[in-house]
């Protein structure tokens, strides 16, 4: 275990989180309120000296870096992040408590939107602007990033490849050309380039400037911090129907976005993920829309909002126009298995995975026909190719880690005392980075409700669930630590 490698990459991480801090630093300045710019200047200072001390550690590292260096460097780094970035809500005394300013964080970096504000609209524009950053930061991956600008995170032949595949969503990461400098810039370029244009369509409807950046920063990242208390509901149907459009957009894989560009139509229109993701959108909008038509004045009302709220959940962004705790069951029921089901495996969304889903199903399929013809020869085949057992092994151990987890966490919280409904749904949104819930953690409610314990199993939950589990499962297994390993 090379520890002065991963203390080199997650001192350039918290250097990094410290930079982004000044951009709210700025807003506090300019807003006249020297408590909360002071509260984001000491905690840049914390960060840079934590990072300082990291990297005087690291000198002299032989460069070795393999998987087990990419795992622990990328949970240590994302913890160090969240400790750090939580600080100047604390500091400032607008969220009093760090128990929970460091669940508003965590949830902020790991897109997942889930609040224990009663009241965001009370909160400093700088404050409102950090949580909303916060979720562009952690959509495409903040390591990520450093691949695509920092040089020093660069400089170790081999790192970059096991960071990128330990902060990555998805059962397999690829690097879209030969240089993965160049593959992490084209990512963040694909990024800057839709963030910007969802701006511009904000913009274009009258939204202010402020709200159009936050608001397309928690769309980016489908993450679903909003600046108003009741998230969309209170913008117009336009603005509405633009988030709609570009949480979907940010749900698929980046890679199409770059076959896009090379005009490669044919291999986009042969994904069979991208086929998945969009059939269960559109059929799970048709049948929402129906089972809620006799709520609203016309279909097309209804249409409207079933179309927000599937692209919200299924994208675990969890932006609302409505209180979809209102809706029948059967709606209600649909949104739930969303909920399990998520985005494309490469984008910013969270969830199993439509890759993942559509493995698992391949997979039982395949297992099926092999009772049925033990000598057959079956494989697995996705996008025409021959799926590496190794990455549907993965899958499997995934879901039954998962299952584990989830099981395991609402056992936990369920100490508190709250609803099966309640606990479980708060557990689903938080490992699946979706934020709202059902009941009690529902559109209109919150978790400050939940003890101290329990926002700490949930902020894992959140970590464990942007991170897919292993890069933070690995910090607790001796053989990463060992020098055999």
């Amino acid at each position: 275990m090379n520890v002065k490698m991963i203390a080199r990459i997650t001192g350039l991480s918290l250097f990094l989180t410290s930079f982004f801090m000044l951009v709210p630093a700025g807003i506090a300045v300019f807003d006249g309120q020297r408590l909360n710019a002071l509260s984001y200047v000491g905690s840049v200072l914390i960060a840079c000296l934590a990072g300082s001390l990291l990297l005087f550690f690291a000198r002299g590292d032989n460069g070795t870096f393999y998987a087990q260096e990419g795992f622990a460097a990328t949970g240590i780094s994302w913890i160090l992040m969240s400790l750090c970035g939580a600080l100047p809500f604390r500091v400032s005394g607008e969220i009093p408590r760090y128990v929970d300013a460091l669940f508003e964080i965590i949830s902020g970096f790991t897109t997942t939107g889930a609040s224990i504000l009663t009241d965001v609209e009370s909160l400093s524009r700088c404050h409102l602007y950090w949580r909303s950053f916060s979720h562009w930061l952690g959509g495409m991956g903040m390591l990520v990033f450093l691949l695509a600008v920092v040089p020093q995170a660069r400089k170790t032949a081999g790192a970059g490849m096991h960071l990128m595949r330990a902060e990555s969503p998805g059962p397999s990461v690829g690097k879209l050309v030969p240089t993965l400098r160049k593959t992490a810039a084209i990512l963040y370029g694909l990024y800057i380039t839709l963030t910007a244009l969802c701006v511009l369509f904000l913009l274009a409807g009258g939204m202010p400037l402020f709200d159009s950046l936050c608001i397309a920063y928690g769309t980016a990242g489908t993450g679903g911090f909003s600046v108003k208390n009741d998230s969309m509901g209170g913008y117009s149907p336009y603005l509405q129907n633009v988030v709609t459009v570009f949480m979907l957009l940010f749900g698929v894989n980046f890679s199409i976005y770059f076959l896009l560009v090379l005009r490669q139509f044919k291999q986009v229109a042969k994904n069979e993920e991208l086929r998945l993701y969009l059939a269960i959108a559109g059929s799970a909008i048709l049948l929402i829309a129906w089972n809620i038509s006799g709520m609203y004045a016309t279909p097309g009302e209804a249409l409207h909002h079933a179309a927000f709220q599937v692209s919200s959940i299924m994208t675990t962004t969890g932006y609302g126009t409505v209180d979809f705790e209102q809706w029948p069951a059967f709606s209600k029921s649909i949104l739930l298995i969303l909920m399990y089901i998520g985005a494309c495996a490469g984008s910013t969304g969270g969830g199993l995975k439509v890759s993942r889903v559509l493995l698992l199903l391949k997979t039982v399929k395949q297992t099926v026909r092999r009772v049925l013809h033990p000598r057959r020869v079956q494989t697995v085949r996705m996008d025409g190719r021959a799926v590496d057992p190794e990455i549907t092994n993965n899958v499997n151990a995934y879901l039954a880690v998962y299952c584990v987890i989830v099981l395991l966490s609402f056992m936990l919280v369920s100490l508190d005392g709250y609803s099966i409904g309640t606990n479980l749904s708060a557990v689903t949104a938080c490992f699946n980075n979706i934020g709202p819930g059902f009941e009690l953690v529902g559109a209109t409610g919150n978790y400050s409700h939940y003890s101290d314990f329990s926002k700490l199993v949930l902020s894992a939950d959140m970590l464990l669930g942007r991170l897919e589990i292993f890069p933070l499962l690995v910090l607790f297994s001796p053989d990463t630590w060992s020098r055999k390993a």
